[in-house]
Formats: C-alpha cells, structure tokens, sequence
C-alpha cells in the first residue's frame, strides 16, 4: 500500500483530470463536512448525497421524495434549506435522505469520484477506516484535505496524518510523510482542532461543541462509501 496525500484545494480541482481507476480515496473535512456524514451514518441515516452547489440540491429534492436539505456557505445555514452542517443536526434522521452541498467537503467528494473506491474519512471513525483500509488492501491510497475556501486546513491535515499513523507497513509520499509527523506534534486532537483556523472561527461564533465533537477519535465503527455520487454505509 503507498500512501499519498492531496493537501490545498487547488490540487483537488486537479482531481478529475486524473486517472484515479486504481486507487482508494479518503476524504477529510474533519470540521465539519466528513465529520457530520458520518455522524448522520452513525444515527441511521440511509444515505447522503453530497453536490456541489445549491441548485444541484434543490433539483434532486423536487425529483425524490422524503429529502433533508442540509449544507452550508460561510459555515452558516442555507437559507431554505433544512439543516445546517453541524453534526448534531445529523443525529435525528434515521432513515432519513440527505442531500448536502457544503464549501469544500463536498466538492472534494465529487472531484475523486471516479476513483476505484471513495471513503468517507474523520477522526470520528478514523479506526474503522484504518480497518477498511487494511482489509482491502488498495496498491493506492489517496488522503483528501477538503481544505477551507482555497487554502490549507489544519484539521484535515491532521485526521489524515493520524489515519498514516494507524498503517504503519504502507509506504510514504513525501506530502504523507509531512502530515504523519505534523500529527505526532498533537497527541491530543482538540488541541489541534481549536488551533485550526476554523476551530478558532467555530469557537467565536459560539459552536465550540462542534468541536468536541469533531475531535473525538474512533467514536463510531461506520464508514462511509460513495458510490454512484450517493454514500451509504460499507459492508464490511
């Protein structure tokens, strides 16, 4: 298994021109795209489609019945739409569909979709997907740092260098031995997610909750797959 690690937006634009048929992608937006997902998997949730802009959203709830519109822009609620990207707001919706369009996790989803196999990927299942992982035993695993608006993001980096930490017989790109290191500079990971800067921005704007929650490690043994553009939970 080698490892590599995709880690600024600008890189994931760069995605669908890739030939990704042979490799198993991760995606991170640890705060709080990935991490909602896979609450909402946690509670019930029978799947999730993940779009890239609002009118995409809109369009698939006209078309199926029984949709949750959720999502955000500026890490506010969309306006009309029923949830925000909070994962509290994930807990109560078993059964349920969601349809979510979100700054940066969601496009990243979509950019790796035609990879061999997508994962759903947070601290809060970081072990299941170290498992899944292992099980498979993909030639080529790629870690997807959603990022913030068109930079770097600090809690992504991290998930994904603690998810390295858990293959230890993979072999390192440099970009992965980079944020591997970077993850042993914060043996606890609240402390790493309130330094992010969207950790800081999440705490001001009174959502520090957000934070914990985001911050817990192998919480849920769930892991998200994206098939098809619809992420349901994975047969293992």
């Amino acid at each position: 298994m080698h490892i590599d690690v995709v880690l600024h937006p600008a890189e994931i634009a760069l995605l669908p021109a890739r030939d990704l048929s042979g490799t198993t992608c991760v995606v991170f937006d640890v705060l709080r795209a990935t991490s909602s997902m896979v609450t909402g998997l946690a509670h019930g949730v029978s799947e999730i489609h993940p779009v890239c802009t609002i009118e995409e959203a809109q369009a698939i709830k006209a078309r199926l019945t029984d949709v949750v519109l959720g999502g955000e822009r500026q890490g506010d609620l969309i306006p009309g739409f029923d949830i925000g990207n909070s994962p509290s707001e994930y807990t109560g919706l078993e059964g349920r569909r969601i349809v979510t369009t979100t700054t940066n996790g969601t496009v990243a989803l979509r950019a790796c979709e035609l990879a061999r196999r997508v994962l759903v990927g947070a601290l809060l299942n970081l072990g299941a997907i170290a498992a899944a992982l292992r099980a498979a035993a993909p030639s080529a695993v790629l870690l997807i740092c959603a990022g913030t608006f068109d930079t770097f993001a600090l809690e992504d980096a991290y998930a994904a260098g603690r998810l390295i930490a858990e293959l230890p017989g993979a072999t390192r790109s440099d970009a992965a031995q980079t944020v591997a290191a970077m993850a042993l500079r914060y043996p606890n990971p609240l402390e790493a997610l309130r330094l992010a800067r969207n950790g800081q921005v999440l705490t001001a704007t009174c959502r520090s909750a957000d934070v914990e929650w985001c911050a817990q490690v192998s919480k849920y043994e769930i892991v998200g797959i994206m098939e098809a553009a619809v992420i349901r939970p994975l047969s293992q």
